[in-house]
């Protein structure tokens, strides 16, 4: 072996000197060998991140925790520097304290308010909260939770989204400490607690024990399993006929002797599982269009696993809506398609569309969104999750598995309406020990499904944070897809309670397109606005309705909504009649299937894929 600081000649493979490297020192060897693994380095790093922020997401329900702390920085800062605003908030705090001593002193013993909680608020409906002193605790909270709010918005110089975080974040944490979610301030329980002799409290301890075992073991909540897909929820009779890697598509038996000519493609969103729309026989929209006479397919979405992480939107697009527009057509040829999405599935479908009508093809004959939305400028609540630092974070998560858990984005929007979603349901189900049944709704929204990797990282990036469709820049095969090519008539669904679509947000459509629009607003929320059938009775229950023709001037939804024409109960109705107006005369129903074209049904309906955990 040579010395140190000697040099050695680098022999070519046939033992003669190399003529490119002539005599080197080892330490000239060594350094370009510590070179070369410095250079690796970073690449060997983004493991780490993504392990250390997968387990701290399990703690912090995928919320970035520098995304939050950077808004709170933001808006600290700018307080610390606005006097004026400092000025203003001593002074509401002053007022707010006098207020409530007025109350007090006028009200003694009696009972009464000085503030009213806000209209969707109703922890504290109960009218013992009337009663002295839980008219003091409740009134105190709610002026405190005011206050709150006038501090963390209207702040010169915060960004809008740090100002939305911030103000979220902080109601949050408002909402923890809510003497509602405590046994010795919430005279609603303790009354309860009276009357049973504490055993409201041991039902509470079981169900808390109960939940506690349920989700350990992975198992659905409490009342789910008194729900069967297939057995008495998905139920609508119908066959598989195709099945691929990331679809199988169902055809529907119909239940009347003629059908329209024109057949229904739905397709569901892939973050849910598609039975949402095929619930029990008296919540489905599936036998609802069976019954009045339409051939209905549906795309159910493979749940993906870790081999799935690289499939992306466009695999989405041509393996899923394209493929199934393209069998249906097979299936019942010669006809034009009414295709339904809902979701992220109507954002797909309305791109889908847009390529089929830059390219000429006259399959579709209308469209129908429910609660889909093409620009993202104003995603509402869910912009708390969007921001660079915000989606890094969820790519580190779902780098380590390929694909983002569908219970950790059901904890993001049970995050997003906490005060519903976890507070009052602790309060009933752990302090008053009562059990709510489980709705078919709510079983559904239990099933929850995974997200690959690229494709929610796609989603994220072009649509939320870029908002490249609404903007002319998202492209399929090298060129962009323009929404302003579609020429089909629109019936539009919002909803007025919508946390995931907004519905202003949602009716920006009339923008981004130059067709007709059929625009609805409808009570409820994202899913129950949606699971909306005909024939319940459900007080205050109703929608709104106006068509925009193709060279209709633009209107602003608020005005649109206050002109727009009300209607009472479900929008069910009003849909089948604008199909059935776009609908040639029933002919008799189609073959299940396409037999000669090798479509031949595999499986009942609902199929496999809905089965997959």
């Amino acid at each position: 072996m040579a010395e140190p600081g000697k040099t050695v000649a680098l022999r070519s493979p046939v033992g003669r000197r190399s003529d490119f490297a002539a005599e080197r020192s080892f330490s000239d060897i060594a350094m370009e060998q510590i070179a070369a693994i410095l250079e690796a380095e970073p690449e060997a790093e983004r493991p780490h991140d993504a392990f250390l922020h997968a387990d701290l997401a399990r703690i912090t329900q995928g919320i970035s925790p520098i995304a939050v702390g950077l808004a709170y920085l933001d808006w600290l800062a700018h307080l610390l520097y606005s006097p004026d605003k400092q000025h203003l908030l001593t002074r509401k705090a002053i007022r707010k304290l006098t207020r409530l001593a007025l109350h007090v002193m006028r009200l003694g013993a009696g009972d009464g308010r000085c503030i009213e909680p806000l209209p969707q608020d109703k922890r504290f409906s109960h009218p013992a909260w009337c009663r002295w002193p839980y008219n003091v605790i409740s009134q105190s909270f709610l002026l405190t939770q005011q206050w709150w709010w006038n501090a963390t918005t209207d702040v010169r110089g915060v960004t809008r989204h740090h100002e939305h975080v911030v103000s979220f974040m902080t109601r949050q944490w408002l909402d923890v400490f809510s003497p509602s979610n405590f046994i010795l301030t919430n005279p609603e329980v303790l009354l309860k607690t009276s009357s049973t002799l504490g055993m409201n409290l041991v039902r509470g301890a079981r169900n808390f024990v109960e939940d506690l075992l349920r989700q350990a073991a992975h198992h659905p909540p409490a009342g789910a399993d008194a729900y069967r897909v297939g057995g008495n929820i998905a139920v609508t009779p119908g066959k598989v006929i195709f099945r691929n890697r990331l679809i199988e598509l169902i055809q529907y038996e119909p239940s009347t002797p003629a059908v329209r000519p024109e057949p229904v493609l739905i397709v569901p969103s892939w973050i849910m599982k598609y039975y949402i729309l095929d619930l029990s026989p008296g919540n489905s929209l599936v036998r609802h269009l069976v019954d009045n006479g339409y051939t209905v397919f549906m795309i159910s979405w493979k749940n993906p696993g870790t081999a799935d992480r690289d499939i992306g939107m466009e695999s989405y697009l041509r393996e899923g809506i394209l493929t199934a527009m393209d069998l249906v057509a097979k299936v019942v040829p010669r006809q034009k398609l009414h295709a339904l999405g809902y979701c992220l599935g109507g954002t797909l479908l309305g791109i889908a569309a847009a390529m089929h009508a830059r390219e000429s093809n006259g399959t579709l004959g209308s469209l129908t969104f429910l609660a889909s939305t093409f620009d993202f400028t104003e995603p509402g609540e869910l912009e708390l999750f969007i921001d660079e630092s915000q989606i890094a974070f969820l790519e580190d998560i779902m780098w380590t598995r390929g694909f983002l858990d569908g219970k950790e984005m059901a904890g993001a929007f049970a995050v997003l309406n906490s005060k519903d979603l976890v507070w009052s349901k602790m309060v009933r189900d752990y302090l008053l020990g009562e059990r709510a049944p489980l709705s078919d709704l709510m079983a559904w929204n239990a099933d929850a499904t995974r997200l690959p990797y690229r494709m929610h990282t796609e989603y994220l990036r072009k649509l939320y944070l870029r908002n490249e469709l609404a903007e002319g820049r998202f492209e399929l095969g090298g060129r962009p897809v323009a929404l302003t090519d579609i020429r089909q008539p629109v019936f539009m669904i919002g909803t007025e309670r919508d946390h995931v679509s907004p519905w202003r947000s949602v009716y920006q459509a009339h923008l981004l397109t130059d067709t007709e629009i059929t625009f609805v607003l409808t009570t409820g929320g994202h899913n129950v606005g949606i699971v909306n059938p005909p024939g319940k009775e459900v007080p205050g229950r109703g929608y709104r309705i106006a068509t925009s023709p193709a060279d209709a001037k633009y209107v602003d939804p608020d005005i649109w909504a206050a002109q727009a024409t009300r209607g009472e109960g479900s929008w069910w109705p009003a849909w089948i009649a604008w199909l059935n107006h776009r609908s040639g005369d029933p002919v008799a129903p189609p073959a299940m299937g396409a037999p000669n074209l090798g479509l031949l049904p595999l499986d009942n309906a609902p199929g496999r894929y809905v089965h997959m955990r």
